[in-house]
């Protein structure tokens, strides 16, 4: 992990396209600014696990519900 030491209003560049600028520090709360292209989504960490779950829920049902099909005899 590369760690970096920054002051309000110093930035940090990820590729060319995202920027993250320190906008506040309070205390032990620091307020970042991300400037990003639309088709980089940016989360908090715990909003990011939360979509990865339910993808993996989804993935899971859709598996079930293909298998539970495959295994039902059709009626003639």
């Amino acid at each position: 992990m590369l760690v970096l030491s920054r002051q309000r209003d110093e930035s940090i560049m990820i590729g060319d396209d995202v920027e993250i600028t320190i906008v506040d520090v309070r205390g032990d709360k620091v307020r970042l600014g991300i400037n990003a292209p639309k088709h980089i989504p940016v989360h908090r960490r715990e909003i990011y696990d939360a979509i990865q779950k339910e993808k993996a829920e989804k993935a899971e049902g859709g598996e079930a519900k293909g298998a539970e099909e495959k295994s039902s005899p059709k009626e003639s």
